[in-house]
């Protein structure tokens, strides 16, 4: 099985959803899964033109060339996609629908029904891969994510395929206290789950109840949270590090 990992955040390797990226994968390779982590933020991809181009002057091929002659094979190739980003303005990150949006080529232009009533394009392919989503958000809450999860399930219709794992975790900057010595204890908990869900992926293609909701699980109280959240903020306007 071929996971591929399409990390999304604009900090590249700096940023929290890595880190869980990071133990998920360690579960899906420790369960056999042959696994690779794309940085997005490294990559050269321009803005999709909107002209059909890849519709009608080259079926199934972007005009524009730049490192999405590379991505969008490696995204057909996979088992599983996983798309991982920070919740930015409760949705996606510019950097990451940039992406989704140059995957255009591998549907057709026809409009199709669905089983459900509505439509879309019709598929180039017979196969696309199954999509996985880990994302984090600075505040506390799941609520956080309702509009990235309906955009998500949305992206899986229309690309013919299944959303077959949500992981969203509130509370993101926990993480940067990873060394904090009350912290590291629960960062260690949640990080086995982590591990775990990468297991299930590739054993059953979906996450157990049990682990959505130990994943679910807030780690520390939100009022500590907040509490301790704005005092870093007003810690770093007095140092000077935000403008």
């Amino acid at each position: 099985m071929k996971i591929t990992v399409f990390s999304g955040s604009h900090k590249g390797k700096e940023g929290n959803t890595l880190i869980m990226v990071e133990e998920f994968l360690k579960g899906a390779e420790e369960a056999g899964a042959e696994t690779e982590n794309i940085i997005l933020a490294e990559k050269n991809i321009m803005y999709c033109k909107g002209k059909f181009e890849c519709w009608l002057k080259t079926p199934g091929k972007c005009t524009i060339h730049d490192d999405m002659d590379d991505l969008l094979p490696r995204f057909m190739d996979s088992d599983i996609a996983v798309f991982a980003c920070p919740v930015y303005f409760d949705n996606v990150p510019a950097i990451l629908k940039n992406f989704i949006d140059r995957l255009a080529p591998v549907l057709l232009p026809h409009f199709e029904e669905d089983e459900n009533g509505e439509y879309r394009h019709s598929k180039r392919y017979e196969k696309y891969p199954k999509i996985v989503v880990i994302s984090n958000a600075g505040l506390p809450g799941q609520t956080n994510f309702e509009v990235e999860s309906l955009f998500f399930r949305r992206f899986a219709r229309t690309f013919h395929t299944e959303l077959i794992a949500e992981i969203y975790r509130g509370e993101g900057e926990i993480f940067r206290g990873k060394n904090n010595i009350m912290l590291k204890p629960l960062l260690g908990k949640y990080k086995k789950l982590l591990r775990c869900a990468g297991k299930e992926i590739v054993e059953n293609q979906n996450l157990s109840e049990k682990t959505i909701r130990e994943l679910e699980k807030t780690i520390v109280p939100t009022g500590l949270y907040i509490k301790f959240g704005n005092e870093e903020w007003d810690r770093l306007f007095e140092e000077g590090r935000v403008d």
